[in-house]
């Protein structure tokens, strides 16, 4: 099992998630420009569309000086006769207010001039003005500040009200934000929007601390007092009539703007000011300013203030603090689809709140949790990859103190046996007899490397038995059969593993003439319940199985002995071998036997080594 990351790593990369998403949180909460807002710009485009086009209010409608105006009166810019012409059909077609979103700059006729003015007298009215705002140039609270204004002529000026039209745009150029309010060399200026929102409703806005009051209600604005722009579709979306037919008489007769605030603009080729949107590639700007017009009328601009900013933060932390927190516990596929789950419903929930007009930031999360995230995941890997390096190192070096399939047991539960368990198992003692007289003649490394292919073959024999080694002993070894785990053929397993062993090794001594007229191999097994439990210290264990079942079975070696045989088994285990397996061997001799240390006698199974040499074992 693996040991997870250190709690060193899991706090640096922990921390520095913090101030990574610490340092974009303020940065965002401060309506600072960042490369996130790229990203941001994207994932709003496809929420707009998701929402698809909107009805916009119906008291707000866009003369445009299109193609077909131009052509008619044969020349752009309009003369200022008749753009009064055309203020003065608006005023007879019933406007109640009017924004011209064009700039009127210089004199061109004298007497011109005067009856543009005269006729902007006659009908409240509000003209565009342009700022050089240099975006470093802001207020402490946002407002921005401008440098210079391209202002129009002086009579139109005194005759009607005038308005800044700048626009925010974001990278790719698509209006976002329209400042309502400006800071001159003259002071706080209302924004063109919202001044013709003033003379349409007759009733001057209120600044608030986030917003502006509109009427009987208080309209949230983000940062600098900024409205954000909700879009109705593409361009014509906003109701929108050709300037050619109010100059046709009979055209213009039936036209009927009781009531409405007109805004005339140009939208002529080449000619007015375009700008990409959601909806429309190349919608006019006079539509852009119609939009904040109606936004604010109908109370539908996308909501975006300090309160929207918060939750995008606490979201941007929540997420990164929980991803990291998910690969550092978590294993990796389980913690990876936990953080995606995240990301991804918080785009639902941006998706969501978008229908009712709230603008989330969508990217911040991601941008806030991606690297540290990311990072960590790498870490993990490496370290996972490292610590599964050295698991396997040790629980290769654990093998060679203990069986395989006890080191396997004890990597894959580091637990096991921290509580002793009683179980069934089948014990085997492996003894070879003349070895001390043997190791006297052969030496110290004789002896070992004789001991050692004498084990080699005792594990590998038990190995195919799918049995355990528990322990070596000099010339012998206790193997078990249902060790780690019980099964119903242990017993048959044992049996098998008895004479198998005793074949193995009496071949093995027979290629060493002198050795095997002095050495012999004798095994005794017996099969009854044992507790496996950890001996020893507890900086220093081993895994045992104790109990009468291995005292009896370390007793019938020397019964072997005693009584001339090689194999010597418990009717016990020859019985549960019987039940578990079909077993064909010649009649052992059966003995009633007493046991060195206990009371009861049992009844045994002898196989001499002759009898073991023929005996055949079938198991199915």
């Amino acid at each position: 099992m693996k040991r997870g990351l250190p709690l060193w790593i899991i706090g640096v990369a922990l921390a520095a998630g913090i101030v990574w998403a610490g340092s974009l949180t303020k940065n965002h909460l401060d309506g600072g420009a960042s490369l996130i807002d790229r990203f941001e710009t994207v994932l709003l485009d496809l929420r707009v569309i998701l929402a698809g086009s909107r009805e916009p209010p119906a008291d707000v409608t866009i003369v445009a000086i299109d193609d077909p105006t131009v052509a008619l009166l044969g020349k752009y810019p309009l003369s200022r006769a008749n753009l009064a012409k055309l203020v003065n059909r608006i005023r007879e077609a019933g406007a109640k207010a009017l924004a011209i979103d064009m700039l009127l700059l210089g004199r061109s006729n004298e007497a011109e001039d005067m009856l543009l003015a005269d006729s902007l007298d006659l009908l409240p009215s509000v003209i565009a003005e342009a700022g050089r705002v240099t975006d470093s140039l802001h207020t402490e609270a946002g407002v921005p500040i401008v440098e210079t204004v391209l202002s129009p002529i002086q009579s139109a000026a005194e005759s009607a009200e005038v308005g800044l039209a700048n626009v925010v745009t974001d990278s790719g150029g698509t209006p976002r934000h329209i400042p309502l309010f400006f800071l001159t060399r003259n002071g706080l200026q209302t924004a063109f929007a919202l001044k013709a929102l003033e003379l349409f409703l007759a009733e001057p806005p209120t600044i608030t601390k986030t917003g502006v009051r509109i009427g009987d209600r208080v309209q949230p604005l983000d940062q600098g007092w900024h409205l954000a722009l909700n879009y109705y579709g593409p361009g014509g979306t906003i109701s929108t009539i050709s300037a050619s037919s109010m100059f046709e008489d009979e055209a213009a007769s039936s036209v009927d703007f009781t009531g409405q605030l007109v805004v005339l603009g140009v939208t002529a080729t080449a000619v007015g000011d375009r700008f990409s949107t959601p909806f429309d590639p190349v919608m006019p700007g006079v539509e852009i300013q119609a939009t904040a017009m109606a936004n604010l009328l109908d109370a539908t601009p996308l909501i975006r203030d300090d309160s929207r900013r918060i939750v995008d933060s606490l979201a941007a932390l929540f997420v990164t603090i929980l991803g990291l927190a998910a690969v550092a516990f978590l294993p990796l596929a389980p913690a990876s689809m936990l953080y995606l789950s995240l990301l991804a419903g918080w785009l639902v929930g941006t998706v969501v709140a978008f229908s009712y007009g709230y603008w989330l930031n969508s990217a911040l999360p991601f941008a806030a949790s991606l690297p540290p995230v990311i990072g960590l995941i790498i870490i993990r890997q490496v370290t996972d990859r490292l610590q599964t390096r050295q698991l396997l190192q040790g629980q290769e070096a654990l093998s060679r103190f203990q069986s395989p399939r006890l080191a396997q047991k004890i990597a894959d539960d580091p637990d096991f046996l921290l509580k002793p368990k009683e179980q069934a198992a089948a014990i085997l003692f492996v003894d070879l007899s003349g070895f001390t007289g043997l190791s006297e003649q052969l030496g110290a490394v004789k002896t070992r490397n004789f001991l050692k292919d004498f084990h080699t073959l005792v594990a590998d024999e038990t190995g195919k038995a799918e049995g355990v080694v528990l322990d070596y002993m000099g010339d012998g070894a206790m193997l078990g059969f249902g060790v780690p785990d019980a099964e119903l053929a242990d017993a048959g397993k044992a049996f098998k593993c008895a004479f198998s062993l005793q074949a193995a090794i009496t071949a093995w001594l027979s290629t060493m003439p002198t050795i095997a007229q002095t050495c012999r191999i004798r095994v005794g097994a017996h099969f009854g319940h044992v507790v496996l439990s950890r001996l020893g210290h507890d900086a220093q264990q081993q895994i045992a199985a104790t109990g009468d079942c291995v005292n009896v079975a370390s007793r019938l070696v020397d019964i072997a002995k005693d009584y001339g045989g090689t194999v010597v088994m418990s009717l016990e285990l020859i019985n549960a071998a019987g039940a578990a397996s079909e077993l064909e061997t010649p009649a052992p001799r059966c003995e009633l036997v007493s046991i060195r240390g206990r009371k009861q006698t049992i009844q045994v199974g002898i196989w001499d080594a002759d009898a073991a040499d023929k005996t055949s074992i079938k198991l199915s």
